[in-house]
């Protein structure tokens, strides 16, 4: 098993759970401030659920990869992790610019999409693993 994959892993795991307390508690409060709005709250929780969601689909790619070493499980791995970089990462910091005074964020709105894209590529590569699995069964 590779414990590198494994250890990341553990700690995007540990972050989304993080995040998700900070998006339930401390950004939930500051609604009444309109330092975030609503939408902006419901878009940090997003990225939080794509994050964990993503997460766990890499574990089972790393428990997977112990059964059968089709070259497209390592891509999707690598998929899903920019996926959590790009699309988690930029709402992140898109939903919490307020907080930050830091309106110049609204430039990362691109990159969002970007990063859902690769979570699809992930998605389809693991479809094309199952389709060249298939024909050995």
């Amino acid at each position: 098993m590779n414990s590198k994959k494994l250890t990341l892993v553990g700690l995007l795991g540990a972050i989304s759970v993080t995040l998700g307390a900070l998006g339930a508690h401390f950004l939930k409060s500051k609604l009444p401030t309109g330092l975030i709005t609503q939408d902006q709250l419901i878009g940090f929780d997003t990225a939080v659920k794509y994050q964990m969601y993503h997460t766990l689909a890499m574990l089972a790619l790393i428990l997977l990869s112990k059964h059968t070493t089709h070259k497209f499980i390592n891509c999707a791995y690598n998929c899903f992790l920019i996926g959590i970089l790009m699309f988690s990462g930029s709402l992140y910091l898109l939903c919490t610019r307020n907080l930050f005074g830091a309106e110049w964020l609204k430039v990362l709105g691109p990159i969002t999409p970007i990063g859902g894209l690769f979570f699809i590529a992930g998605w389809i590569l693991i479809i094309l693993v199952g389709f060249s699995s298939n024909k050995k069964d």
